[in-house]
């Protein structure tokens, strides 16, 4: 009897990241703290002007769009790309909320003529439609959605595209908390965001080659208490464990909690 083959590995190169969250500014701000140099202290969440988008987009996003236009902004930075170079994957564990909630509530009035921005802000794809106005990409971009599994259903489908199509991919994963009553059933306690830029080749500013496999186990915990309750309560903060391990520049693997019984294992060869 032969045994079983193993399981494949995706790989690619990570050359730059995006990270907006609770205390956690920007990856220079978040780097020493999820290395254990500096103290986490929880903050609010403040998403920065977006000069990329005309004024007339500006006014019209929300949150959620803001969120991850700037994460992605600062992974490509990051990498020293042009966005037009990369295809992107965006992923969320929901649409915008607060969106959805002002056009149920026109839904529910005497005048239910809905708003044709609201309506287009509803669609799931709408950050990835914002990121082609705020960069000029025209290149693919894939939305997903995957509940909780979404940060590692985008990290799949990205690095498979890399693999596919020998070519960079940025991965946007994104949430903002849900208004009353869609935070009764769905609670999500804060503003969070992460992005990757993947590239099939290393570079000079590739940071580290990840390799991921699927696998049945838990996904691994954060030690401090604020932290691991954002990896708990966030979709898109499942992606700390392997944030704080290229925080601290050491070959690594970690398991990322995925959708249940199943894990991402990732093994990280750091550059230098």
């Amino acid at each position: 009897m032969t045994s079983p083959s193993p399981p494949t590995a995706l790989t690619a190169w990570l050359d730059g990241i995006g990270i907006l969250g609770p205390g956690l500014s920007n990856w220079t701000a978040a780097r020493p703290v999820l290395s254990g140099i500096v103290p986490y202290r929880p903050g609010p969440v403040a998403a920065p002007p977006l000069a990329s988008l005309p004024p007339n987009e500006r006014r019209r996003i929300g949150l959620q769009v803001r969120i991850a236009l700037v994460v992605a902004q600062e992974a490509i930075a990051h990498a020293c790309l042009d966005a037009k170079q990369v295809a992107a994957v965006f992923s969320s564990s929901s649409a915008d909320g607060d969106n959805c909630h002002a056009i149920c509530q026109v839904l529910a009035s005497e005048d239910r003529h809905l708003s044709p921005t609201r309506f287009h802000n509803s669609v799931h794809n709408a950050a990835a439609g914002y990121w082609g106005i705020a960069s000029g990409a025209m290149t693919p971009a894939t939305v997903l959605c995957a509940y909780d599994g979404s940060f590692g259903a985008g990290l799949l489908e990205a690095l498979a595209q890399v693999g596919a199509a020998n070519s960079g991919a940025l991965l946007v994963c994104y949430e903002a908390p849900n208004p009353e009553p869609l935070h009764a059933k769905r609670p999500l306690p804060a503003a969070f965001g992460t992005a990757l830029t993947l590239m099939p080749r290393r570079s000079p500013q590739s940071l580290a080659l990840l390799r991921v496999t699927l696998l049945e186990a838990p996904g691994d915990r954060l030690t401090h208490p604020d932290l691991e309750a954002l990896r708990c309560q966030i979709p898109s903060a499942r992606s700390l464990p392997l944030l704080r391990a290229l925080a601290r520049g050491n070959p690594h693997r970690v398991i990322l909690e995925y959708l249940e019984p199943l894990g991402l294992a990732v093994e990280i060869l750091p550059c230098s």
